[in-house]
């Protein structure tokens, strides 16, 4: 089977630079591509924050094993329980796919692009998106991108993208019988949904890429 593994970490301010180099030169990551032990890796940056995207075959590498070098005094600790934690993982609130196998989730032709991209949610539209996007995906309402995918962490949406774009339809089952997604997706009305940017576009902007890797 293939897991998907989407963590946040954030750098302190002074070390900025530094994990982001360490990162870029990385060489552990590629390694565990090419070991057959991720399908694929990819780290994308924005701000302070790190993104990690990966493909587990069997074992769950952790994101230290990806990044041995990215040391953890540059990753800020987040509170909420007792043991620290310097790498978040991310919520899948939305994916048109999902791996059946490893055979059906391997790319029949390279991908020339891995992308990330970031938005937030207004706090009070949460429930709706998640609502909506659960409703769009359960019910396979229509067909989209077969490795997008969209994680959540507090109202900070992440989404990781390939392309050019597969779409095919599921191989895994629906898990509802209803038909409640809008015939016309606009109706969803998810423009409601987004935090603006300061330079008042909605949606998703895309991130600094910092490595991606894929063995064919």
């Amino acid at each position: 089977m293939v897991k998907r593994v989407i963590m946040r970490a954030q750098l302190k301010q002074p070390f900025l630079e530094q994990g982001l180099e360490a990162i870029r030169q990385s060489a552990e990551a590629q390694q565990l591509v090419q070991d057959g032990m991720l399908m694929t890796a990819a780290a994308f940056h924005w701000q302070r924050n790190v993104f990690l995207y990966y493909e587990c075959l069997g074992t769950e590498p952790g994101p230290a094993d990806l990044l041995p070098s990215l040391i953890e005094p540059w990753l800020e600790l987040w509170p909420g329980q007792a043991a620290p934690r310097r790498w978040i993982p991310m919520i899948d609130v939305f994916h048109f796919n999902e791996p059946a196998s490893a055979g059906h989730w391997r790319r029949k032709e390279p991908a020339e692009r891995r992308v990330g991209r970031v938005a937030h949610l207004k706090p009070e539209m949460t429930a709706s998106y998640i609502y909506y996007h659960y409703q769009l995906q359960e019910e396979q309402a229509f067909h989209g991108p077969k490795y997008e995918i969209i994680a959540m962490h507090e109202n900070l949406l992440f989404g990781y993208q390939e392309f050019p774009a597969v779409v095919e339809p599921p191989v895994v089952p629906k898990k509802l019988a209803t038909s409640g997604t809008p015939a016309n997706w606009n109706d969803s009305r998810m423009d409601l949904h987004f935090q603006p940017w300061e330079d008042g576009h909605l949606y998703f902007k895309p991130v600094e890429t910092l490595f991606s890797y894929y063995k064919q």
